[in-house]
This record gives structure tokens, sequence and C-alpha cells, in this order.
């Protein structure tokens, strides 16, 4: 039994061949309405979500399969003590898959030690959202047709995002990647990246602190918000806050065919003004979602179409 908590957990081949399911899946949604049909998937969210767990349940029904679970910790027996592995070894019982949010990193891998069915990463904490990153590369292929040669920009709250660290880790291992990260000091990507990631590996990469000096190289802007639920000190994050916000004046250097990325949600830090724009494609990506998780949940169940 496979699980999927940090995007390593894959290969490149099996990351690929996700990517190619989902593709196939875009041209023929009718072939895999009824491939799940009898499944359940669970949805374990004891943190806030909207499109990650919309997508997964949305990717399950149109699997033609089942879905059950809860959308905050509020509304599970957590409230009653109720300790997060006996929580997860119950819900073994009752479904086929899960998918788990949880605040604390970790809680996914400790959850899949007792679990009886795949367990799915869908974010914990600051450390990894596996299937953000599954997302992000089918948006990657779609949009440049290519995973490899190309200058990718990361910007905003590189230390807390959780999307981004999941994203590096996974880049990393195709060819041809530069990395450009733009944050202020205090959201710096964590030094573990760049020695177990970065220099390890001998990976281009550049830390700069404002997105104008570097927008003419980019082929990918991957923007991200500045997370408020992540700070202990609200001045800090006050102050933090409105660093970066991408309009239309910050694309006046920027290639034509630039690629815009966010993992949403959006508070300000890209301006509504480029919704329109063509190289946006954060709503394209969040809709990639679906399509990548109904690939992923077919594959981890093992289920040929």
């Amino acid at each position: 039994m496979k699980h999927l908590i940090d995007p390593t957990d894959l290969t490149v081949k099996e990351i690929d061949d996700i990517i190619e399911l989902a593709l196939d899946i875009i041209e023929n949604k009718e072939k895999y309405s009824e491939a799940c049909k009898g499944k359940k998937l669970a949805t374990l969210f004891f943190e806030p979500s909207t499109r990650t767990r919309l997508s997964f349940e949305a990717a399950m029904m149109e699997l033609g399969g089942n879905v059950l679970g809860f959308s905050s910790a509020d509304s599970s027996s957590a409230t009653k003590g109720e300790s997060v592995g006996d929580t997860v070894k119950v819900v073994s019982c009752y479904a086929d898959i899960i998918a788990m949010r949880h605040p604390k990193e970790g809680a996914p891998l400790f959850g899949s030690m007792v679990s009886d069915v795949p367990i799915i990463n869908a974010g914990d904490g600051g450390h990894n959202h596996p299937t953000q990153t599954l997302t992000d590369l089918l948006t990657i292929k779609r949009e440049k047709g290519r995973l490899n040669n190309f200058t990718i920009g990361l910007c905003g709250d590189l230390k807390f995002g959780r999307t981004v660290h999941s994203l590096i880790k996974a880049l990393s291992r195709y060819e041809g990647i530069k990395f450009i990260l733009i944050s202020p000091k205090e959201l710096k990507v964590p030094s573990y990246i760049i020695t177990e990631v970065f220099e390890k590996n001998n990976i281009e990469y550049e830390e700069v602190t404002t997105m104008e000096e570097v927008m003419d190289r980019l082929d990918v802007i991957y923007m991200t918000r500045v997370q408020k639920e992540r700070f202990f000190n609200e001045a800090d994050y006050v102050r933090l806050k409105d660093t970066y916000i991408l309009d239309a004046s910050k694309l006046k250097n920027a290639k034509s065919d630039l690629s815009i990325m966010h993992p949403l949600p959006r508070v300000n830090e890209i301006s509504t003004e480029l919704d329109d724009d063509p190289r946006a494609c954060y709503f394209r990506q969040a809709l990639n979602g679906k399509f990548v998780r109904m690939a992923l949940i077919l594959s981890m169940l093992e289920v040929n179409v």
C-alpha cells in the first residue's frame, strides 16, 4: 500500500504517469465516469480549505465514487480529545482512501502509520502539499508544454509556504530548471531547502528582494500570499502582508508567454486587473487540481480503465 505524504514519495516516472493520465482524463471524461464506482474517499480536514477539499470531492464524484468526511476539526471527535491516530484508524474502516489536511507538520505521516488504506497528504502546516504540487506540474505542462528548461520565480512567503516547498522539491528533479526566490529576508526559503535541495543537487538558484529586477527573465512566476495563520506575531504579519503585489505595471518587462500562477486563495498579491490577461493561469490551475486528483486517486487505488 502506497501513501503520498511528500512529493518525493513519487518517482519522476510516477509523476509523469499521473500527469499523462490527467491529460487523458481531460480529453476523455466519459471514459472515467464510473471508474471508482463503489469506492469511497474520506476527507479528513482538520484545517479550513476550499479548493483542495472540494476538488478532492469533485474528483471522486466524477469518477463515480462517493465521499464522506469532515471539513473542520470542530465537527469531528477531535473536540472530545480523540487523537489523530484513532481518528484515522477508525475512518480507514469506512473508506478506501483518505485525503487528510492538518495544521501540524507530520500529522498525515503519523496517520499513514496506522491507516489500513492509502493516505494522501492534503497539506500539513508549513511542510508539504504534494497534491498542489501535482496540480502545479500539470498546469506548467499544459501552459508550457514541458517540465524542463525554464526559469521560475517563486514570490512572497517562501518560509511558511508549503506549496513552495513541495514545488521546489518536485521541480528540482527535472533538468534545466532555474529558481529565482523573491522574498523579504524575514520570509526567505528555509535553510534546509537551500542545503538539501539546491546545494546538494547543484541546482542553480538566486535570492532577490524585488520581482521587478528579474521579471524579464521569468518563464513562470508563482505568487503566494503571506499567511496570517502561520505568524506568531500579528505585527510582523501586518508589516509584511503587502510586500509583493503583482499588477500590470510590474509586468511591463515580462515575457509575452509568461505564466502567472498562484495556489490560491488570493488576498491582494495579484491585482484583479490581471484576471483577464491571457498569461494569468491561476483559475485554470485550480481546475487542473480536480483532474490531477482524479488521476492520483485512480493510481493509488490501482484502478485501470
